[in-house]
């Protein structure tokens, strides 16, 4: 069976585009190697969703799946390996391939994690990666960031609105964020910058309860005592099985504009995978209505 659309990525992107697609009257597969959701899933509560008082990451991300189910959307669970350009085009799989008259790559950007010990286990427990989504969640309480960059000390400014305490915790010897956001988070009262200084691993049981640090210099170790971490290290886009269709900038993300068009005829992207200012759950949904629409345009002038 050749599908009309098929689209990479399971998140709120790709399945905005399929929903719009099917609405089109497209037929449309997509194509997620892990949970369909993405990475909205680790956000325990969600509060800034047009339309929603409140809801959790999981809850979104159902609605979403149900709602795409009920448009007639199917759904496939693999990885995939690559997208070849032709007649059709074909999105290689581990589990075989399948053939689409267009293709929307919709396969967002992971956090960076620190890759260590007990990390994973309070991801959306504790460990949250956005201070616009989570940082409500942490008034008059102690929380950290982790980075030194433009992203980490633009989170830290903001917690410092909200939290009582905020630490900044940071490998180098120096800041590497502009000096104007370096400025502004020395002269917060409720700032206090921990340079040379790495999290070594992630304190609690059951609860989340803090960091153990470790100097960089001499190895000396200390414990935090934290509400909450925001991890604010980089982004990782999922882009590298499809440079060969799509160009992408220095940095590993589509580079396309607002219209989701590559360099591939038939080829869109959408959502956190393309060079963009902001990353938002609303930005992403946005991204992928533009790409179904502009698939399936494409298709209608085949």
């Amino acid at each position: 069976m050749t599908y009309d659309i098929i689209v990479v990525g399971g998140g709120p992107a790709g399945l905005t585009a399929a929903i719009y697609a099917r609405r089109a009257n497209k037929s449309v597969l997509v194509i997620d190697k892990g949970a369909f959701g993405g990475q909205i899933t680790f956000s325990p509560k969600v509060e800034n969703i047009p339309g929603f008082k409140a809801l959790s990451g999981n809850e979104f991300a159902d609605q979403l799946v149900d709602q795409a189910l009920y448009q007639g959307v199917e759904f496939e669970c693999c990885e995939v390996l690559g997208v070849s350009d032709g007649s059709t085009k074909t999105v290689r799989t581990d589990s075989g391939d399948f053939e689409a008259k267009a293709v929307i790559l919709a396969t967002g950007a992971k956090h960076r994690l620190l890759g260590v010990p007990n990390e994973e286990n309070f991801i959306g427990s504790g460990i949250s990666f956005c201070a616009v989504c989570d940082g409500a969640f942490y008034k008059d309480q102690v929380v950290g960031v982790v980075g030194g960059g433009n992203s980490a000390l633009q989170e830290a400014l903001l917690l410092s609105e909200l939290a009582k305490k905020v630490y900044v915790i940071q490998n180098f010897d120096y800041l590497t964020g502009e000096k104007k956001l370096a400025d502004q988070i020395y002269a917060k009262e409720n700032v206090e910058v921990l340079l040379g200084t790495v999290v070594s691993e992630i304190l609690g049981k059951d609860e989340f309860a803090g960091a153990r640090l470790q100097k960089v210099a001499d190895g000396t170790l200390s414990d935090l005592s934290l509400d909450g971490l925001f991890v604010a290290i980089g982004l990782v886009p999922q882009n590298e099985n499809f440079r060969d269709i799509i160009d992408l900038d220095g940095r590993g993300y589509a580079d396309t504009d607002e219209t989701m068009l590559t360099r591939t005829p038939g080829v869109f992207v959408a959502g956190d995978c393309r060079r963009k200012k902001i990353r938002q759950v609303t930005t992403a949904v946005s991204d992928g209505a533009v790409a179904a629409l502009a698939a399936c345009d494409y298709i209608d002038n085949l």
